[in-house]
C-alpha cells in the first residue's frame, strides 16, 4: 500500500539544509510531495567560508528521486539576505507554505572567555535568522491564510549545557520567537511551533570528549539517527497539524517528547509586602523545595536512547 504524502503540492523552505538534520528535512519533506528550496550557505560549523556544494547536491539527491527542489546559498544572518531566500521559493514555485528555521552554527566557549565576536556570530545565525526568515515569510501566509513554521531549539537552552551561553541564550530565544509568532497569527491560521532534536550531526560532533563520561555521552549521541526528527518536522508542517501551534516537542530516536512551558510552580504571600529580610527568613525556606538545581541535558535524559 502507497503511503500518503502529506505535503502534496506545497512549497517549503528549510534552512541549513546542506548536511546533517537540514538534509533529512529536505529529503523527506521532498518524499512528501512538497517543493523543496535547499538553503544552505555552505560554512564550516562555525560559521566560515562559503561553498554552494551542499546546497545543490542535496537537490540533485530529490530531483534524482523525482522531486522538486532548487537551491539557495544566502545567509539567514542578514535581513536583506533572508528575504532572497523567500524570493526564491515565490520567484520559482510561485507561493510558500511552510519554513523550517534549521540553520545554525556553534561557537562554544565558558562564559567567562566568551568573546563579543563569538556571542553576536550564533545569536545572528540562531535567533535573528529565525526572525528574518519568519519574518520575510509572513505576509505571504498571513494573505493566503495559511502556512506553518517548525523552529529548532535545543535542551542546550530549555535544560542547560557548559560553554554555550551564546547558543542556549539564542535556542531560548527561539523558544519565545515561536510562541509569538503562534499567538499573533492563529486568527490567520498560521501555526508556529519548535523541535528540540537529540541526534548525532556535524555540529554535535564538534563537542569537546575530555573525559570517559563526555566519550561516553558522545557514544550514545551517534545512536540516534538525524533522520529520526524528519517525521515531526513533515507532521507539523502538514494541515493534519492544523491545530497544533506554540508547542515545544522534543525528538530522541524513536523517542517523542512534549516539553513543558514557564508556569508559576510555587507562591507565597505576607500581608503588607515583603522586606529583603523577611523574603531571607520566610520567602526563600518555603519555595526552595522547588528550586530547580544546575542541570545540564544529560542529568535530565540519563536513559540510553530507545
Amino acid at each position: 500500500m502507497t503511503q500518503a504524502r502529506m505535503l502534496e503540492g506545497k512549497v517549503i523552505v528549510v534552512t541549513g539544509a546542506g548536511n546533517g538534520i537540514g538534509r533529512d528535512f529536505a529529503h523527506a519533506i521532498a518524499d512528501n510531495g512538497a517543493k523543496v528550496v535547499v538553503n544552505d550557505l555552505g560554512t564550516s560549523v562555525s560559521g566560515e567560508g562559503k561553498d554552494v556544494g551542499p546546497a545543490q547536491k542535496v537537490v540533485d539527491e530529490i530531483r534524482a528521486k523525482g522531486g522538486a527542489a532548487v537551491a539557495s546559498t544566502d545567509s539567514v544572518s542578514d535581513w536583506e539576505s533572508a528575504n532572497r531566500i523567500i524570493a526564491c521559493a515565490l520567484d520559482v514555485y510561485g507561493h510558500i507554505d511552510g519554513v523550517v528555521n534549521n540553520a545554525g552554527i556553534l561557537r562554544d566557549r565558558f562564559f567567562f572567555k566568551m568573546s563579543v565576536e563569538e556571542w553576536k556570530a550564533v545569536i545572528d545565525v540562531h535567533l535573528n535568522g529565525s526572525f528574518y526568515v519568519s519574518r520575510a515569510a509572513v505576509n505571504y501566509f498571513r494573505d493566503q491564510g495559511s502556512g506553518a513554521y517548525v523552529h529548532m531549539t535545543s535542551t542546550s537552552g530549555l535544560i542547560g549545557n557548559f560553554g554555550q551561553a551564546n547558543y542556549a541564550a539564542a535556542k531560548l530565544g527561539i523558544i519565545g520567537l515561536s510562541k509569538s509568532i503562534a499567538l499573533d497569527l492563529a486568527k490567520y491560521h498560521v501555526r508556529s511551533n519548535c523541535i528540540s532534536p537529540f541526534a548525532w550531526s556535524r555540529m554535535i560532533g564538534t563537542i569537546p570528549a575530555d573525559s570517559d563520561e563526555q566519550k561516553a555521552r558522545l557514544e550514545k549521541l551517534k545512536s540516534m539517527e538525524t533522520s529520526k526528527i524528519a517525521p515531526l518536522a513533515v507532521y507539523l508542517l502538514s494541515d493534519a497539524a492544523k491545530d497544533v501551534s506554540g508547542q515545544i516537542f522534543g525528538v530522541r530516536a524513536n523517542e517523542l517528547f512534549l516539553f513543558s512551558q514557564h508556569r508559576p510552580i510555587r507562591s507565597v504571600h505576607r500581608a503588607g509586602g515583603w522586606t529583603p529580610q523577611s523574603i531571607a527568613e520566610h520567602a526563600i525556606p518555603a519555595m526552595r523545595a522547588q528550586f530547580y538545581p544546575l542541570d545540564r541535558s544529560q542529568d535530565i535524559f540519563s536513559w540510553d536512547p530507545i
